[in-house]
């Protein structure tokens, strides 16, 4: 019997399982350090956006973290139970939630500063192959959510 055909089959074969495993095990690095903060990842990138935006409209929050609203809901209803940010809803049209951080929001973002430099320091690539691996992962993320790719 030809076993070649199943070659595509092999889980060394598929782009899709180093994506996988690499991203469990750099969350998992997180971990610790937002465990101090009282944070899970979805919660501490939730967080990256609203430290940058200060106030903004649910549908877009999810579209910038590629979360649906089944994910992101529990994460902002657990964020709002911790003093960290404000949901409401608009007055002009109901289905808009509006998100904004509170001062406790933004106060937790000086902790939160020398997280980036210790994952850095835990992904061993020089400067040039992280902005690599930066750039073609972000072409990935744009292809597979472009609407004329589906």
């Amino acid at each position: 019997m030809d076993e070649s055909k199943y070659e595509v089959l092999k889980l060394e074969n598929q782009l899709c399982f180093p994506l996988y495993a690499a991203s469990r095990e750099v969350i998992k690095k997180y971990r610790p350090l937002l465990d101090a903060l009282g944070l899970t990842y979805t919660q501490y990138i939730t967080m990256m956006v609203l430290w940058e935006h200060k106030k903004i409209n649910a549908k877009e929050l999810g579209q910038k973290l590629f979360l649906d609203s089944g994910t992101l809901t529990p994460v902002l209803k657990s964020l709002e139970a911790k003093g960290l940010v404000h949901r409401r809803r608009s007055v002009d049209d109901e289905r808009v939630l509006t998100v904004e951080i509170t001062k406790k929001g933004m106060a937790l973002r000086e902790q939160a500063l020398p997280i980036p430099t210790a994952l850095t320091s835990c992904v061993k690539l020089q400067s040039q192959e992280a902005v690599q691996l930066y750039e073609l992962l972000n072409k990935v993320l744009k292809t597979l959510n472009d609407p004329e790719q589906k």
